[in-house]
């Protein structure tokens, strides 16, 4: 059992690593006279970010990506859930659908972009498309597994003691493997954002989102633009792990002990 630390040092020690990292950071640029065309100091980061946030122009493209991410990802897990639920407790419906998904599973999902932009084009139906496939398959995958994991002492218990086969699936399975479906809904979120910002990247017609920000900086060699990019998409990539986390303790707290 890992050790827990106290709450001041557990938010202390992240916040002193950041500032010595970007100290570090500072002073080789300083100290080398490193080009900014390579590798831009800290300050000039932040400078580029502030200014693209007065100019509207990292709000805007983070406010896209971000809807394009969730209304991807929404659609991934109620289809993921319910299908992966449907397998885990159907042996005919997971006769039907194992053979596809693990086909298809392993296949890269970067792969499908050109097919998707000849059958959608580049409009937003195409990035919530790859933000949807990208979820789906973690999702399916995790939740079909952790139907199948669930204690078979726990439903012979429930059994036991009158329950019929729906209330055994809602209140004994479903509950049961809600912890290992949530580990299915983070990977997804994390595979969606890597998706929808190459999406952006690849088929920038729409002039919008984050991967558009970031490949148009890249081409006029605005280096601080692009690690402002990417400075964002990591902040909001982590904010958004730490509301799944939070949403995770919620829906199951039985799971983490405390």
């Amino acid at each position: 059992m890992t050790q827990r630390l106290h709450p001041a040092l557990a938010i202390a020690l992240p916040v002193v690593s950041v500032v010595a990292l970007l100290g570090v950071w500072q002073a080789m640029v300083d100290w080398r006279g490193i080009p900014p065309i390579y590798l831009p100091a800290p300050t000039a980061i932040f400078a580029a970010m502030v200014e693209m946030t007065r100019d509207g122009s990292m709000p805007v493209a983070l406010a896209f990506t971000m809807l394009r991410i969730l209304v991807g990802f929404l659609i991934a897990a109620v289809a993921g859930i319910t299908i992966g639920v449907l397998m885990g407790m159907s042996r005919i419906t997971a006769a039907i659908a194992d053979p596809w998904i693990a086909a298809l599973y392993p296949l890269p999902k970067i792969s499908l972009i050109p097919l998707l932009i000849i059958w959608m084009g580049t409009g937003e139906s195409y990035k919530i498309a790859i933000s949807a496939i990208s979820a789906f398959f973690p999702i399916v995958m995790s939740t079909y597994a952790a139907v199948l994991r669930v204690d078979d002492g726990l439903i012979k218990a429930a059994r036991d003691l009158g329950a019929n086969r729906r209330q055994i699936q809602l209140k004994v399975v479903i509950p049961a493997a809600i912890p290992q479906i949530a580990s299915g809904l983070d990977l997804g979120m994390g595979v969606t954002i890597i998706l929808v910002v190459a999406a952006e990247m690849i088929g920038g017609s729409s002039q919008s989102g984050m991967g558009f920000l970031l490949i148009n900086a890249g081409q006029v060699m605005e280096t601080e633009q692009v690690f402002a990019c990417l400075v964002v998409m990591a902040i909001a990539g982590a904010a958004i792990v730490k509301f799944q986390q939070w949403i995770d303790r919620l829906a199951a707290p039985w799971a983490h002990g405390r």
